[in-house]
C-alpha cells in the first residue's frame, strides 16, 4: 500500500463570536489561544475561501468546546459537531468547496438535523463520547463538552472550566481544602490581569520566607508562609489553564520549585527545633530519613513511570486514594502543624520520618506488584483510562 504522506494541518477559520469574557477572554481570543497551544498556526476569521485546501475547519467562536474534542475534530476530515442541547452546527472539518455553505448554516439558529447537509457533502457527526480520554497532566478522565457562551451562563461556564482543569488525583489538602478559595482567587487574578508567572513568583518568595522562619524556630509564622505557598501553587496552574496562558518557562519555574523545596523545609524545621530551645531525638537519623526519604520516593515514582508507563498514583483506585495521604509536602505539613500546635515540633518531625518510611514501603510493594503483573503478561494501565 503506498505511503499516504504526512497529514496536512488544515486551515482554521472562525465564525461567530461571543463578547462575554470567560476567565478574561472572549470566545475568539480563547479559541485562538487554545488552537495555537495545540500547534495550529493558520487561524483567522472566516471570509472568502482564499486559503490552502483541500479541507478547512470551521469553528463557531461563540461556544466553549473541550480541547480534546476540538483536537479530535481537527484530526477527522468529514466530521462535524453540533450543540448537544440545541442541535445547532458548532464546528465542521469539511472540503473547502463546501465551506461557504456550512459557514452560513453555522450562523442559523436551526437544528442541523432540520437543515441537512449541503448537496454533495458527505459528513457525519462527531459524538462527544468519541473524545473522552484520560489526561495524564491533570490525572483525571476528561469528559467532552460543548457549551454556548452567554451572559446568562457565564458563572456556570467558569465554574465548569475550573473544575475541568483541577487535578483529579492529588493530596487531601489540594483536593478538599483548596478548591473553593482557589476558584475565587483565580477569578480575581484573571479579572485583574495577574499572570500565572506572577503568582508563581509570589509562591517562590513565600517558599524562601518559610525556610528562614522555620530555621529560626518561628513555626507558626513559617507554617503561615508555607501554607500560603502551597495555596498559590494550586492557583498558578489553574490560572494558566483557565486563561490558556501556559508557557514552557512557567511550567519549568513552577515544577522546579515544587521539586526542590520540600527537603529544605524539613532541614530548616530541624534547625528551628534547636533555635527554639528544644531538641530532636536522633536528629541526624531523622534528618536522613525525611530528606533521603523524599529523594527515594521521587525515584520510586519516577522509576515506576519509566518502567510501567504511568505514575503509581493512577494505577488502581487504591493507589489514587493513597495519594491523598502519601508522605509528600502537604500531608507532611499537616503532621508538622499538628506537632507545632501541641507545642511539640520535634514529635511532628519524628512522625513525618515514620510516615515517610511507611510510604517508601508502600511504594516498594506497588513496584513489586506491578512487576508481577508484567511477568504474567497483564497490562498496567491507569484505572482512569479504562
Amino acid at each position: 500500500m503506498p505511503d499516504a504522506g504526512p497529514v496536512q494541518i488544515p486551515a482554521i477559520r472562525l465564525t461567530g463570536d461571543s463578547s462575554v469574557a470567560i476567565w478574561g477572554l472572549n470566545g475568539a481570543a480563547r479559541l485562538t489561544r487554545t488552537l495555537r497551544g495545540s500547534g495550529m498556526t493558520d487561524i483567522a476569521p472566516w471570509s472568502a475561501p482564499d486559503m490552502p485546501g483541500p479541507f478547512v475547519v470551521l469553528v463557531h467562536a461563540g461556544y466553549l468546546i473541550e480541547d480534546n474534542l476540538l483536537r479530535k475534530l481537527i484530526a477527522s476530515p468529514g466530521k462535524y459537531l453540533t450543540d448537544p442541547v440545541s442541535g445547532y452546527l458548532v464546528a465542521a472539518h469539511i472540503p473547502l468547496k463546501h465551506a461557504a455553505v456550512m459557514a452560513e448554516i453555522m450562523q442559523r439558529t436551526v437544528p442541523m438535523e432540520r437543515i441537512g447537509l449541503p448537496d454533495g457533502l458527505s459528513a457525519t457527526p462527531l459524538g462527544l463520547s468519541e473524545a473522552e480520554d484520560y489526561n495524564s497532566e491533570i490525572k483525571k478522565r476528561i469528559s467532552a463538552y460543548i457549551i454556548p457562551i452567554t451572559a446568562a451562563n457565564r458563572d456556570q461556564i467558569e465554574r465548569h472550566l475550573f473544575g475541568a482543569v483541577y487535578k483529579g488525583v492529588t493530596d487531601i489538602v489540594t483536593k478538599y481544602v483548596w478548591p473553593w478559595p482557589a476558584y475565587h482567587v483565580t477569578r480575581f487574578c484573571a479579572a485583574t490581569g495577574i499572570t500565572p508567572n506572577m503568582v508563581t513568583s509570589a509562591s517562590a518568595v513565600l517558599t524562601v520566607l518559610a525556610y528562614f522562619l522555620f530555621a529560626q524556630g518561628l513555626f507558626g509564622w513559617g507554617l503561615l508562609a508555607a501554607w500560603g505557598m502551597t495555596f498559590l501553587d494550586t492557583v498558578d496552574g489553574k490560572l494558566a489553564r483557565v486563561t490558556v496562558n501556559s508557557s514552557p518557562f512557567g511550567n519549568i519555574f513552577d515544577h522546579g520549585i515544587d521539586l526542590v523545596h520540600p527537603p529544605f523545609w524539613y532541614w530548616a524545621w530541624i534547625l528551628g527545633i534547636s533555635a527554639a530551645g528544644g531538641s530532636l531525638w536522633q536528629s541526624d537519623i531523622i534528618a536522613a530519613i525525611v530528606i533521603g526519604g523524599y529523594v527515594i520516593q521521587r525515584l520510586q515514582e519516577g522509576g515506576f513511570e519509566f518502567f510501567f508507563g504511568i505514575t503509581p498514583h493512577v494505577w488502581r483506585p487504591i493507589d489514587s486514594q493513597f495519594r491523598l495521604i502519601n508522605a509528600r509536602r502537604n500531608p507532611n505539613l499537616v503532621i508538622l502543624m499538628a506537632g507545632a500546635m501541641l507545642g511539640r515540633p520535634d514529635t511532628g518531625m519524628i512522625l513525618v520520618a515514620a510516615w515517610t518510611l511507611a510510604c517508601i514501603g508502600v511504594h516498594f510493594v506497588q513496584i513489586a506488584q506491578a512487576a508481577g503483573y508484567r511477568l504474567r503478561g497483564q497490562p498496567i494501565n491507569s484505572w482512569l483510562a479504562r
